[in-house]
């Protein structure tokens, strides 16, 4: 691992483990602005209509998902993850667009572009392959090689076919030349 990614995944997800914390420990602020998306969306998702629950659930996923970064553990899951869990609670606590005050819209605004920036943040550590290929690369290199072996492999016969052509007739003009020489003149 580069020396950029073992300071920056744990710079990244310090605020995550830290936020995922207060939301375990005190969970009734961030529930309460959380129940309009609660009520509306728990219903159809089969999730237990209960605030509370939902924040510190998400507290805990987004402490064990930033603690996983942190360490470099399965970074790239660790990462969706974490922007999982980034969306909906910042759409939830820093709604800057229902603010009326201008000095709370512009805090809020902050706050939101903030979390945007963490957001973005988590989407490039979770493409982030640390220097090795993806699996779509890998796919797609297994295909190339698959080809190119069945194209060697269809020119190899064709040769092989060719040679044994060639064979064949050199062997049929030795054998006339042999039975020629062997009949009495």
């Amino acid at each position: 691992m580069s020396i950029v990614r073992r300071i920056a995944r744990p710079l990244l997800a310090a605020s995550f483990v830290a936020a995922g914390l207060d939301a375990v420990l005190h969970p009734m602020p961030k529930a309460e602005a959380a129940r309009p998306l609660v009520d509306r969306l728990a219903p159809s998702l089969g999730l237990p209509e209960d605030p509370e629950l939902l924040v510190r659930a998400n507290g805990a996923l987004t402490v064990a998902a930033g603690t996983l970064l942190a360490l470099g553990r399965l970074p790239r899951l660790s990462s969706l993850v974490l922007a999982a869990t980034l969306v909906p609670s910042t759409y939830t606590e820093h709604a800057f667009w229902q603010e009326k005050d201008p000095q709370s819209r512009r805090t809020q605004r902050t706050l939101f572009l903030k979390n945007a920036g963490l957001l973005g943040g988590t989407l490039l550590a979770a493409v982030d392959t640390d220097g090795r290929p993806g699996l779509a690369w890998r796919g797609r290199r297994a295909v190339r090689q698959a080809e190119n072996a069945g194209r060697r492999a269809a020119r190899d016969a064709r040769r092989s076919a060719k040679h044994a052509r060639s064979t064949a007739r050199l062997e049929a003009r030795q054998a006339l030349h042999a039975a020629s020489a062997a009949l009495p003149h």
